[in-house]
């Protein structure tokens, strides 16, 4: 075979500018020339080899274009930019120095465009973090009304506004019935008396228990109730006190005394309804006879000690049968059917002051009291009024045991021909003769050091007038005795002509009345009760609300029925609908469970031994105490005590034993902050919390779906 000829491209031919164009590929043009510079044809493998080395080039080129940029259209002109540097490599444009050239202005194109391109990133990454923070905003603000909207899913956040309802005969204004059970401790819930009690309690709204007003004594207490004012504000001061300005002397169980206007400063509650046109029934509420006011009720019935309760739910019942001036415009008062209708039921306190709040015959008397309601409520719900008419269960205060044992005798602590009158009981208020700062000094000392001695340590406290405790409210009226003995609760105190203390102690006497009230309005067996249901408490069974004072009872009615309060004001602060704090533990119904004969405190079913026998928790002699006594609450954290002087104490656990005087100065809601008597926060947080975690996993798993006296005519009773 001959050797293979010498080849050597030719120049591409000059681009003559006239010659048309075609769409001729000069490379597919290309020829070879021989030594004698003849032109020859490529053979197939010259032109494969060409191809490829023009492929491995344009694949390079592509390559570093890729790795420069990600933009089609920016590599597709590098390629040709390259292509057009491959044809001119034969020319005097493609020699070494305008490679340089090109290759430089190359890298500064593409410096620019990284530049470029990474400004452009940036300001898209900036760009969506914004929208990514705006939205995880947003989402998060949605979250926290969520979960607001959660925590409270019991509580109804739009103001109540009675309506017009008809239960299908007869239309119906906003009506609320109040029944109050004196002397009804709130403890009394779990006895296992009172199934009617308990499941209205499982149906409404209320509190673990209500604190009364201090002295915890029939009169005062309801008279707060349905004026909202401490004692100190509407004028009834105790059972017994004596009016300096008057110069007589108010006494419970003499209506031609106590019944009269001038010793009733305030407006209470059917005073307010009528003003506003809405008609008033009071059944034997303390106070309703004593024509109090410019107007009085529609309907009154006067204080009967011996009334039977089948005649309570008759009376209550007829009062809802009567025609509705809705139906009926032109009907007479006498036949209008009330809005308002307070009814006082006396029986437990009667009892409980006759036998004592643990006899046997007071447990008879809680189920009887039950056994009413249950047919008050039947009756509610025979006239299709359930969801009609609010029904508001109160009680004025709690009861503790007596005990010959625990008596004191007043001649054994001063000298009683320097008093003139005596106010209250069990309490006692101290009117001298001599009523300069001198010889109230003089006594308040006496008092004092008698308090401190061993016979005395622990069993009373002596206060000025000026220096009550402030929690009490119990200061702002000459009414106000300017010296008090305030008995530890489940302590006496008696003359010489009630009883010889000394005698009756060694002798076995008993002591009667066998329970007493009238002691610190906070300790635990004086608490008394509220529970509501009804239109005007939309809630969800079972709810709970913060523990408050018998002041609020006056503005929740007016609220029920949709009237202003009063023109003169009260103390109450809360106003309807209720803002509650979750349900209620358990069916046994709120409130701490006591038992004032063995010193225990039963909560929850668990009984918690006190650290040392507590004496106003005992019906038996009490022993002596070395150091510190203590009931302890698991509910409230709070701890019962008395100090070295005797006096309660109350105390968180890890606090400094602060008594109750002290702690209270100056505090004008004692009862929330110094004994918080409210949920333990910790509790109330960890329910909020799982409540939230409950709707957090309705949202994931649902694709976001939200969902008047009745302490017995004629004896010393309080």
């Amino acid at each position: 075979m001959p050797p293979p000829t010498q080849y050597t491209p030719l120049p591409p031919p000059a681009h003559d500018p006239d010659a048309p164009d075609d769409d001729t590929d000069p490379e597919d043009e290309a020829t070879y020339t021989d030594e004698a510079s003849n032109p020859v044809a490529r053979t197939s493998i010259e032109r494969r080899h060409y191809d490829r080395d023009t492929m491995e080039q344009e694949d390079e080129a592509e390559r570093l274009l890729r790795s420069a940029s990600s933009k089609p259209k920016r590599k597709r002109k590098r390629i040709r930019e390259m292509k057009m540097e491959e044809g001119g490599q034969g020319s005097d444009s493609g020699s070494s120095a305008g490679s340089t050239s090109g290759s430089e202005v190359d890298l500064s194109r593409l410096g620019d465009g990284r530049a470029r391109r990474g400004m452009k990133s940036w300001r898209r990454r900036a760009a969506f973090l914004g929208l990514y923070a705006t939205i995880m905003a947003a989402f998060l603000g949605l979250l926290y009304g969520a979960y607001k909207a959660t925590k409270d899913h019991n509580r109804v956040r739009t103001k109540y506004r009675p309506q017009v309802i008809s239960n299908g005969t007869s239309l119906f204004a906003p009506t609320t019935i109040l029944l109050s059970l004196d002397g009804f401790r709130a403890d009394f819930l779990h006895r296992n008396l009172t199934p009617t009690l308990n499941a209205f309690i499982r149906e409404g709204v209320s509190p673990k228990y209500m604190l009364p007003s201090f002295p915890s004594v029939t009169f005062p207490n309801h008279f707060t109730l349905v004026t909202g004012l401490y004692p100190e504000s509407h004028g009834i001061v105790g059972n017994t006190f004596w009016d300096p300005a008057l110069q007589r002397l108010f006494h419970y169980t003499d209506a031609a005394r106590s019944m009269q206007p001038e010793w009733w400063n305030a407006e209470p509650i059917w005073e307010t309804a009528e003003l506003a046109g809405v008609r008033t029934a009071i059944h034997m509420w303390p106070g309703s006879e004593a024509h109090i006011g410019a107007v009085e009720p529609m309907y009154v019935d006067k204080y009967n000690a011996n009334e039977e309760l089948q005649r309570k739910v008759d009376r209550i019942l007829g009062w809802l049968d009567l025609s509705s001036h809705l139906d009926q415009p032109n009907a007479t008062d006498s036949g209008i059917r009330p809005q308002l209708i307070a009814a006082y039921v006396p029986n437990v306190d009667a009892d409980g002051h006759k036998y004592g709040p643990n006899s046997t015959e007071i447990r008879g008397t809680i189920a009887d009291v039950d056994r009413m309601l249950s047919e008050i409520f039947t009756g509610i719900a025979s006239r299709n009024l359930t969801s009609i008419v609010n029904v508001v269960v109160v009680s004025d205060h709690g009861m503790a045991t007596t005990d010959t044992a625990r008596l004191i005798q007043l001649e054994d602590l001063l000298d009683t021909k320097l008093i003139e009158h005596i106010d209250g009981w069990p309490l006692y208020g101290l009117r001298p003769h001599d009523t300069s700062e001198e010889h109230l000094a003089s006594l308040h000392e006496t008092l004092i050091a008698a308090s401190l001695t061993p016979e005395h340590k622990g069993k009373f406290t002596v206060h000025l007038r000026s220096d009550m405790p402030a929690r009490f409210h119990f200061s702002n009226n000459p009414r106000i005795a300017p010296l008090w003995l305030i008995p530890t609760t489940g302590y006496a105190i008696v003359t010489h002509k009630e009883m010889d203390v000394a005698l009756a102690q060694a002798g076995g006497l008993v002591y009667h009345p066998r329970g007493l009230h009238g002691y610190d309005h906070e300790h635990p067996l004086m608490r008394a009760i509220f529970v509501a249901r009804g239109p005007a408490f939309p809630h969800e069974a079972g709810s709970e609300v913060k523990v408050f004072q018998n002041t609020e009872v006056y503005g929740i009615i007016c609220d029920s029925l949709g009237i202003a309060h009063g023109k003169i004001g009260n103390n109450g602060t809360l106003s309807l609908p209720f803002k509650t704090i979750g349900l209620h533990e358990g069916s046994g119904g709120p409130g701490q469970n006591l038992d004032d004969e063995t010193g225990e405190v039963l909560e929850s079913d668990r009984i918690i031994p006190a650290i040392a026998p507590f004496p106003i928790f005992s019906s038996l002699p009490p022993l002596e105490i070395a150091g510190t006594a203590a009931i302890v609450s698991t509910k409230t954290d709070v701890v019962w005590t008395t100090n070295a002087q005797g006096s309660l104490v109350t105390a968180r656990p890890g606090a400094g034993g602060e008594s109750a005087n002290d702690a209270e100065k100056g505090d004008e809601d004692g009862f929330e902050q110094n004994l918080n008597y409210k949920l333990g926060w910790l509790d109330w947080f960890k329910g909020k919390v799982e409540g939230a975690k409950d709707w957090v996993k309705g949202v994931f798993h649902k694709g976001g779906e939200e969902e008047k006296t009745g302490e017995g005519n004629g004896s010393k009773k309080s």
